[in-house]
């Protein structure tokens, strides 16, 4: 995996009591929680930052990271990817209103406008 392409969410997901999910916009309240990894790597992928630079701030967040980090983050991303949760780029890539943000920030009814003019497929 190459860590200088840009990683960004095509999912729209809720913060909840220091968990993330997924979420559907027209039902807020089903809920789909991820696991803690997928839910980090998921609310961090905005598109504006490189797999390397979430490698760099995972690892601030250990005193010593673990020998093994890197291979786990990777495999989260591949999961992410194979799940069509998160895509991968070459260059930054600027979200639309309805995904940059947790739904919790969003005003629902400009986000479901704004979906139905681009024709995103809600996953």
């Amino acid at each position: 995996m190459n860590n200088s392409q840009y990683f960004y969410r095509t999912v729209v997901y809720t913060r909840k009591n220091n968990e993330i999910g997924l979420v559907d916009i027209n039902q807020p309240d089903n809920v789909t929680p991820l696991d803690e990894w997928l839910g980090l790597v998921v609310s961090l992928a905005d598109g504006a930052h490189s797999i390397q630079e979430l490698l760099d701030y995972i690892s601030s967040r250990y005193a010593s990271a673990p020998a093994n980090l890197e291979a786990t983050l990777h495999s989260v991303i591949e999961r992410l990817q194979e799940g069509d949760l998160i895509k991968l780029s070459e260059t930054p890539v600027t979200l639309p209103y309805y995904l940059a943000e947790p739904i919790e920030a969003l005003d629902l009814e400009k986000a479901r406008k704004l979906i139905a003019a681009d024709g995103y497929t809600v996953h």
